[in-house]
């Protein structure tokens, strides 16, 4: 008994091509979206980890929450080199609000 080989036709693999490239054309975008609002939250976070260190600190060592910076927190294990990188670089400052 021979075994028939059909391939696909022209129009099937257009078909194919043409249903692939929509849902491309719908994920993208959603992913962009999510990686800037996945940034928002990361920021968020890192402001009230740093407000939450300063309080700490301040409590700790008997000062005012306004006189605390991001070198004395780093200084005394408060935060780590990484976090106050990215604070630097994000250009957060002790107190601020989250803006949610």
């Amino acid at each position: 008994m021979k075994k028939r080989w059909q391939a696909f036709t022209l129009i099937e693999m257009a078909v194919v091509l043409f249903i692939i490239s929509l849902l491309v054309l719908l994920i993208v975008p959603n992913l962009a979206s999510q990686r800037s609002h996945a940034k928002e939250i990361n920021d968020n976070a890192l402001q009230t980890e740093l407000n939450s260190q300063a309080q700490l600190y301040a409590d700790d060592n008997d000062v005012d929450v306004a006189s605390v910076t991001v070198d004395d927190l780093k200084a005394k294990g408060y935060l780590t080199n990484k976090q106050a990188k990215k604070i630097a670089a994000d250009h957060l400052e002790i107190g601020n609000k989250n803006d949610n």
